[in-house]
Formats: C-alpha cells, sequence, structure tokens
C-alpha cells in the first residue's frame, strides 16, 4: 500500500490540505482563507458551506500539485478548530445556523448563570473544563433556544450537531457516518473524560438530547470512507484530533511532563500528564490528550486566546506592517528605554485568569510611543502569557526531576526574536523542530499508523528533529523587573473590569 496520507487541517482562519509521503516530509499543500463573520461584539461566526468547499477544494488542490490520484492515497487524517460548533440537518445536511466559532463569547451570561446556581464545580469534575463561553456545550444550547423550531426538530431526531470534525467527516462520508475522537469531544463541556462518554446529567443541564451528538472514537480510528465523486475513489478516514492535541502527537510529547505550545491565532500550551488525570488548582484545563487503542492520555493545557491574532491586529487594524513576518524586523528597532506592556484581552483573557469581560489594554505609552513600541509589546505579551502558563503548570504538575524544555510550532515561531525573548521570559529553552507542520503531521500519524504504512509510536518520536534551541541568556533581575511590570498591567486590566 501507499505511504502517501492527506492531512487535512481546517484552522480558524483557513483550511489546509497537506500531502505527506511515506518519510513523513510534506510533498504538497493546498490552503484557502475564508470569511469571518462577527454578527455583533463579541461574536463569531464561519459559514460551514464556505468551509466544506475550501476543505474540499484545498485536498483537490494538494493531490493534483502532488501528482497524486485519489487510489494512491492510504488514509485521510483530520484535525480542526476546537469548539467550534454546527447544527445541520440529518436529511439534507443543510446548517441550520452559522457555526459558532471558539473564540465567540455570546454565551457569557449563561456560564454565569450556571455559575451562580454552583454548577461549575459538577462541570469541571466531570469534564475537566471551566464554565466559559469558549467551549462547545452552552454554544450549542444558544443554537437550540435561538434558532426558531429548532429544539423541537432536534427533540425528534431531526438534527445533528458536532464540532468541525464531525461535520467534515457527515460531509465526506456522504451522510453516512456521524462520527468525532475523543479529543474533540472533551472540549464539549458535555463529555465525561473520566467514563469516556456523554454525560447525561451534563446534557439534561445544557438540554443537548443525546442524539444530536456523534458516536465517540479513539484518535485513531475508522472514521469511515470518503464518497468516490468527491476526488475520484474513495478514502478511509483513520485519524482524528482537534489541533492541539494533534501538535502534540506532532510533536511527538508522547512522555509525561513533556510540553508544547502552538502558536497560532490563540496560544494553547499543553502538557502530557500519562494517564493520570491531573486536577488543577491553577485555573488550567485537564483534557484528554489522545486516546489510542482505548487508552486514554490526559494532559493539562492552558488556552491563550490572543497570539498571532494580535500580530494581525498590528497589520489590519493599526496597519504599521505590511506583513505579519515584518513583526520581529520592527520589534528590534524599539527604543529599549521604554518598556510598553500590552494586554490583548481582545476577547476576554483565558487561562489562569478566565476573565470574558476583559478588554485590550496597553499601558506605559509616552509621546515617543511608536509602531515599534507596539510591535515589541505586541510579541513581548506572547512570551508573558506563556510564562503565566507555565507558573500554573508548574505548581500543578509535580514532577521536579525534569527540568521544562518547550516545544514550539505555529506561525509566529519563525520569528527568532519572538522566540529568543520567550526563553529569557520563561527561563527554559525552547525547542523549535524542523518539522513545522506538526498539527497537519499528527494528524496525518493517527491515520498513517492505523493504515498501516507509518511507524509506530517509538519510531515516530525518535524521527522528530531539533532545528534551534533557545536558550536564557537575560539577567534574572531584568527578567523579575519586567515580568512584575506584565503582572501589574494584568492586574489593572482585571480590576478595570
Amino acid at each position: 500500500m501507499s505511504g502517501y496520507v492527506l492531512a487535512i487541517d481546517q484552522g480558524t482562519t483557513s483550511s489546509r490540505a497537506i500531502v505527506f509521503d511515506a518519510s513523513m516530509q510534506p510533498v504538497a499543500t493546498g490552503q484557502k482563507e475564508f470569511q469571518q463573520h462577527y454578527p455583533k461584539s463579541g461574536w463569531v461566526e464561519h459559514d460551514p458551506e464556505e468551509i466544506w468547499k475550501g476543505v474540499v477544494s484545498t485536498a483537490r488542490s494538494a493531490l493534483r500539485k502532488a501528482k497524486l490520484e485519489a487510489a494512491d492515497v492510504a488514509a485521510i487524517g483530520i484535525t480542526n478548530q476546537r469548539e467550534t460548533i454546527v447544527v445541520w440537518e440529518r436529511d439534507s445536511g443543510k446548517p441550520i445556523h452559522n457555526a459558532i466559532v471558539w473564540q465567540d463569547r455570546r454565551t457569557a451570561p449563561m456560564c454565569e448563570k450556571l455559575k451562580t446556581e454552583g454548577l461549575e464545580e459538577t462541570f469541571t469534575a466531570k469534564t475537566g473544563l471551566l464554565l466559559d463561553p469558549y467551549f462547545s456545550g452552552t454554544k450549542l444550547a444558544w443554537i437550540l433556544d435561538e434558532v426558531k423550531g429548532a429544539r423541537e426538530r432536534a427533540e425528534k431526531g431531526e438534527l445533528l450537531a458536532g464540532t468541525i470534525d464531525t461535520f467534515l467527516i457527515w460531509r465526506l462520508t456522504g451522510g453516512k457516518a456521524h462520527v468525532t475522537d475523543a479529543t474533540n469531544a472533551s472540549r464539549t463541556l458535555l463529555y465525561n473524560i473520566k467514563t469516556n462518554e456523554w454525560d447525561d446529567e451534563l446534557l439534561k443541564t445544557l438540554r443537548v438530547p443525546k442524539a444530536l451528538l456523534p458516536e465517540v472514537k479513539d484518535s485513531a480510528a475508522d472514521f469511515g470512507v470518503t464518497n468516490k465523486k468527491l476526488f475520484g475513489a474513495a478514502i478511509p478516514i483513520l485519524g482524528v484530533a482537534g489541533d492541539q492535541q494533534a501538535a502534540v502527537i506532532g510533536q511527538a510529547c508522547f512522555q509525561p511532563g513533556m510540553l508544547k505550545a502552538t502558536y497560532g491565532t490563540g496560544c494553547f500550551a499543553m502538557l502530557n500528564t500519562g494517564q493520570a488525570m491531573v486536577s488543577s488548582k491553577n485555573r488550567l484545563l485537564t483534557t484528554i490528550a489522545y486516546r489510542l487503542d482505548g487508552v486514554t492520555t490526559y494532559a493539562l493545557e492552558g488556552s491563550i486566546f490572543v497570539a498571532g491574532a494580535a500580530v494581525q491586529w498590528l497589520r489590519d487594524g493599526l496597519k504599521i506592517i505590511g506583513k505579519a513576518a515584518d513583526s520581529g524586523a520592527l520589534a528590534a528597532k524599539a527604543d529599549p528605554t521604554q518598556q510598553l506592556y500590552l494586554v490583548p484581552a481582545f476577547v476576554g483573557l483565558g487561562a489562569p485568569h478566565w476573565d470574558a469581560d476583559a478588554r485590550g489594554a496597553i499601558y506605559g505609552l509616552t509621546r515617543n510611543s511608536g509602531p515599534a513600541e507596539f510591535a515589541r509589546a505586541t510579541l513581548e505579551s506572547v512570551a508573558y502569557q506563556t510564562r503565566d502558563l507555565l507558573d500554573a503548570m508548574r505548581k500543578d504538575w509535580q514532577d521536579g526531576e525534569t527540568e521544562t524544555v518547550l516545544r514550539v510550532d505555529g506561525g509566529m515561531v519563525a520569528s527568532d526574536w519572538m522566540l529568543q525573548f520567550l526563553a529569557d521570559m520563561l527561563d527554559a529553552p525552547v525547542d523549535r523542530p524542523t518539522q513545522l507542520e506538526t498539527t497537519a503531521l499528527g494528524a496525518a500519524w493517527l491515520a498513517g499508523s492505523r493504515a498501516g504504512v507509518w511507524p509506530d509510536t517509538e519510531e515516530f518520536a525518535a524521527g522528530w528533529k531539533l532545528d534551534s534551541q533557545f536558550c536564557p541568556a537575560i539577567d534574572a533581575d531584568v527578567r523579575d523587573r519586567k515580568l512584575e511590570g506584565w503582572r501589574d498591567a494584568v492586574r489593572r486590566t482585571l480590576s478595570a473590569t
């Protein structure tokens, strides 16, 4: 059988398809951006039909560029933006509302009401998550409440729901498979990560009919086969994982204590805790890292809502850079005597603060502050937020025997300037791999290993290669002074809400 694997990477701002060869190297890519919809302040939506069309076109493009036929592909792996939810008609496959995106904050009042009713502890104990509009469950409840006739139709079994992976698989298989994997299910507020099943008590609390929800499988499993009309032949779908979990796999973080951070639209740091489900005392999330052969591996996760999105703000909002890659060079020109702090709470603050109402702020402005200082403050904010996550993880994960090394990926890690500052603020080494397509690679490995054409976990991990390691190179007192300034800026932002 061919060793080619097609990875579908459906992200927050674009859809990509990457063909990997038998040596696990990318050989062709298709990519297509899609529109972001902002119906009201704090609301973010995507058009599921636009996403679907983009996924099909990018997959066809990648196959064409690789000069392959569908029959040459051993399997498809899917990775996706997590927590974004879609509801569609069982018969027609037509969505009844735009997808509500993970960044969307419209259900903050619902979450607050559940908290005042004393229910957050119940949700956290079962799902490892906090009651925050970030997660899928309250978004799904909102659609059922607000779309005319939706709840009645759902109770009659006329509707189906799922995260983006589920919607894509439904479409790819011609409506034959309504499935997801454990990592995506674990982000819904509806899935009990201890028992690995949809939780009846939580479903009742959010008034979500179980019949709406997909069957939950291992991350490497038989998810169905594509309709042969799409690509010219049927291709088995054998791997699925949410984007951050796929990055954990792609970075070969298979051992407890290994840590990765992905710097894309947001930043997501995940620490493998093995088969131990570690409950955070520092407002981190406990989640499923992956489930293979029925064995669940857990992780602690910290979520930063705005990372690369802040660089996009420099480009599209302030228009002080022409392209995102210019941010590091501009930051390097900043006046070293100025210290600006950007708290990029454009859609609230994530871990470890979880303040849905916080909004962005910048501190330390002078008449001499200009584009370079804004660029530096923006990149520095990512490092400061990562330090907050690492501090919380260190308190929760008692492994003091091993020095922390962070493996990084995502678009922002192309900046040496940013990674050096990150190492300085973490007071720990930062490793950038040679293979930066780690999210897509993780999904591809799940599918390729399941198909029997790619290596097992141990051999895959042995193939991880380092491109550059960034080590701390700053005086401790300078680091401490900068971090204290950051913490003061965060305190001021939180207290202003």
